[in-house]
């Protein structure tokens, strides 16, 4: 959620909108961040720029004293783990020989896996967008622009997982960004063909002619209304404060009869549908799916049929808004307003709605296929240079994304190797406590900015801007051939395609797509068809990669490995926000996937060990950790099972000299926290981020991590891949509670571990009080040592696993208190017990 400025109802805001005080943004550097490119500036500024381009952003770095601390704690800590492997393997004297050599190996691989996730985090760097210098260089005297074409694809696979009213918010922001109107166009994909998504998108496109002059004439922030009809007290930074009053009330009660339109269509083309079909005869008993202009839906109908349903239909492509240049096509449905919006622009961008062809012929390749054949259309239609795509559920919460991520393209150092601008995810449904480390800072914050100090950050599947060569496959300047020859082999049979890519790799803009006839539309529905990149390089080395659960990662690691680099654009106020899974079966869901997408690309042909041949080292070395990181967890599900061994009569232990042991691995897991507390430093996030990220690592190590090295398993013996599910961003039913989903617990066969290390723990703290209690005349100092540091690690999984149990708890959870009070009640109910059954044991023994 955008954060809103004050505190005052919404009339007292909208009678005095809150103006922008005109001070300078803060934080965007951070205190322990110091610039690293004052040199290359001084040189820049010096010499004009080496090709009259300037720098177009700003470079930082970690400052010295932290920096240098950071690492030197990184070498101390190697060190000891190092020298705790050779203690443990000098000291093999252990009472479960089995159990201890399982140890050892866990400890190494925690060790190796540590210096994977460690070693490309040795030089954080972060880089800020220079907006005004682009704005400079870009926006001409005349209110025209020179900036490149952008193409911004957003993807949806279904309607009820994926509500319709997320997607066109996301829609309604890119039609609203500040970037030159006839510089970029919005292509949905649509992967369920349903005519209620195509009829939504034509309301949306209605609604924007509204919408857009409005955001642009008051300069509103957010551009997506559900979020910005929700702040209590908007920011007001335009020019026409006298105005806005009116204008938003009107906005407002016009969005919610758009609102209202959306609802309404589901019915209305059910009704439309029954009465064409009662007039048509010569159909048989086919119920066909009618549009408003009376023709048959090309893709899914309601009534399904061999050729029309979700899976199985022709290819659609529409133009819904024509390029701003020839006008918009809407006729005279376009809704009419009061709004007064002289010397405001009320052009729209171009606006198209895909379905790609389905059929069970053919693997239609999930996310990875739909975004392939937005890529091919958008070739046709606009080619544009750039590429950035979006989920259904994100939006552009900052109208200067667009231009900010271009900074980087177009910056004269790197600006031509760079191959894609990375964004950060944000969320604005989360619960205020973060419970399951939905927002995830210490990756987007931490490691992200650690990366874009090597080759550049990886590809997370959304917010992500591309140079559209480099989806083609097409090296960077720095490596590519003098000639290049574009096959039909590898790009597919189009003619007019295999223009579009010579085009495109020789840089030729047009900035008005061509004539939109009957025959260029037919051609543009043949490349969005089922079967267009079979028998090609689609999927393999051109476009975003098949074959794998996450299509992101591997598409990063694919074009790094050709020498391009990426950048991470980092904005004061956030570039997107979207819609994150606040229910934990639902989050398990989503990290099942992507872990298990990860094992798979460790056992492709894009392995980090043998692929990438132009991969820098320490690069190679994050995305090993990327792909083998989910094999930790049966490591720590076995010593989060260990516990158990309390219910044993005697004394057993790991390794010999216990006290020792415990001393070393307390001193080993307290570096690891103190380097995280530098982390924290330089990331600029707070202890919870880090603490909700170490409990959530745990749930999904006795969960969803495990489940995916079993479909790995099974994959490799079956060769049948991770089943791909579209994560639910249906809320449940409860409409006065928004985090209704946190408490609403999904039981799922992955866990049942979690619940049994729940279990485990809490029963070994019982029996450990239960022993305390009658063992306590009895122990040696040493054995009361023993138990005490056995039971800390105890106490300490029961920590990571606090939100688990909050999350068992359902709708109690409201009042964690109860938890606080129900889990010493559960401890002292299973050592009454414990000491009930030693007492009956030992009166049996006697008699």
């Amino acid at each position: 959620m955008a954060s809103a400025a004050g505190t005052s109802g919404a009339n007292a805001s909208l009678a005095d909108p809150l103006l922008a005080s005109g001070k300078k943004p803060v934080g965007a550097k951070g205190k322990y961040w110091e610039a690293a490119d004052k040199e290359a500036r001084r040189a820049a500024k010096e010499s004009g720029g080496e090709d009259g381009r300037p720098l177009l952003f700003r470079t930082y770095k970690v400052k010295g004293a932290l920096l240098h601390t950071y690492r030197a704690l990184i070498f101390i800590r190697l060190i000891a783990v190092l020298l705790f492997f050779g203690w443990r393997i000098k000291h093999n004297n252990s009472d479960i020989m089995w159990f201890w050599t399982m140890s050892v190996v866990g400890d190494v691989w925690f060790g190796f896996s540590w210096l994977l996730n460690q070693l490309p985090k040795y030089n954080p760097v972060k880089t800020i967008p220079d907006i005004a210098a682009l704005k400079r260089q870009y926006d001409l005297p005349d209110g025209t622009s020179s900036l490149p074409g952008i193409d911004v694809f957003v993807t949806t696979a279904d309607p009820i997982d994926e509500p319709i009213l997320y997607t066109m918010n996301c829609v309604l922001s890119i039609l609203a960004s500040d970037y030159p109107v006839d510089r970029y166009a919005c292509y949905l994909s649509d992967d369920s063909g349903a005519l209620i998504q195509y009829e939504s998108f034509v309301e949306t496109a209605k609604f924007s002619t509204l919408w857009v002059p409005f955001c642009r004439k008051h300069c509103i922030e957010p551009r997506a209304p559900e979020t910005y009809f929700e702040l209590e007290a908007p920011l007001y930074t335009g020019t026409a404060p006298e105005e806005f009053k009116n204008d938003y009330s009107s906005v407002h009660r016009e969005y919610g009869e758009f609102k209202e339109r959306l609802d309404s269509l589901s019915s209305a083309i059910s009704k439309r549908s029954d009465l064409y079909n009662s007039m048509k005869t010569d159909q048989g008993d086919a119920k066909a799916t009618w549009m408003a202009n009376g023709t048959q839906w090309p893709g899914a109908w309601i009534d399904t049929t061999e050729n029309h349903r979700k899976g199985h239909h022709a290819g659609i492509v529409k133009v819904v808004l024509d390029h701003p240049t020839r006008g918009h096509n809407l006729g005279s449905q376009a809704s009419t307003h009061s709004v007064n919006f002289t010397n405001t622009d009320v052009r729209i961008p171009m606006l198209v709605y895909i379905s790609r062809g389905k059929s069970p012929s053919y693997d239609h390749n999930k996310k990875a296929g739909a975004l392939n054949a937005q890529l091919r259309a958008s070739g046709l239609l606009t080619n544009a240079q750039f590429i950035i795509n979006f989920d259904c559920d994100h939006y552009i919460n900052n109208s200067q994304a667009l231009r900010a991520a271009i900074c980087f393209m177009l910056d004269q150092r790197e600006g031509d190797n760079t191959a894609f601008v990375q964004f950060p995810q944000r969320f604005d449904n989360v619960d205020p406590s973060d419970r399951y480390g939905n927002h995830n800072r210490v990756f987007f914050d931490g490691t992200m900015l650690a990366l874009n100090g090597l080759q550049g950050p990886s590809y997370l599947g959304t917010g992500c801007m591309f140079r559209r060569i480099a989806l083609y496959g097409i090296d960077p300047p720095h490596c590519r051939q003098d000639s290049i020859v574009v096959e039909a082999s590898r790009f597919g049979s189009s003619i007019l395609f295999l223009d579009s890519v010579s085009k495109a790799i020789n840089q030729e803009r047009s900035t008005i797509p061509p004539t939109l006839s009957e025959t260029f539309l037919t051609e543009v529905e043949t490349v969005v068809s089922a079967s267009h990149d079979k028998e090609s390089g689609w999927g393999k080395g051109v476009g975003y990669i098949y074959d794998i659960a996450t299509e992101d990662i591997v598409t990063g690691f694919r074009i790094h490995g050709q020498g391009w680099r990426s950048m991470y654009c980092t904005m004061e106020r956030d570039a997107f926000c979207g819609i994150a899974p606040i229910n934990l079966t639902e989050r398990l869901h989503q990290i099942v996937r992507w872990s298990g997408g990860s094992l798979e690309m460790f056992f492709s042909r894009n392995n980090p060990l043998i692929g990438g041949g132009r991969l820098r080292i320490l690069q190679r070395v994050s995305y090993l950790n990327m792909t083998v990181y989910p094999v930790t967890s049966l490591f720590i599900l076995l010593y989060a099972l260990s516990p158990v061994m309390w219910l044993i009569p005697d004394e057993v232990y790991i390794q010999r000299p216990f006290t020792q042991y415990v001393v070393y691995l307390l001193v080993i897991i307290l570096m690891i926290h103190i380097i995280g507390w530098l982390e924290i430093k330089w990331a600029g996030i707070t202890w919870l981020d880090y603490w909700r990220n170490e409990q959530f690592f745990m749930i999904g190590s006795t969960s969803a991590y495990p489940t995916a090295v079993l479909h790995m398993v099974v994959n490799l013996l079956t060769k049948k891949g991770i089943h791909f599910r579209v994560t639910s961003k249906q809320t449940a039913a409860d409409t006065n509670d928004k985090f209704a989903d946190l408490y609403d617990m999904r039981w799922v066969p992955m866990l049942i571990p979690t619940v049994t290390v729940l279990i485990a723990n809490v029963g070994a703290i019982g029996v450990a009080m239960g022993k305390t209690a009658v063992y306590m005349g009895v122990w040696t100092i040493a054995q009361k040592t023993h138990a005490a540091l056995g039971l800390l690690f105890n106490v300490w999984i029961m920590v990571l696993l606090y939100p688990f149990a909050l999350a068992i708890m359902g709708r109690w959870a409201k009042r964690p208190v109860i938890l606080v009070v129900l889990l010493p009640v559960a401890f002292v109910i299973v050592c009454l017990v414990y000491v009930t059954v030693h007492i009956l044991l030992g009166g049996i023994v006697a008699f």
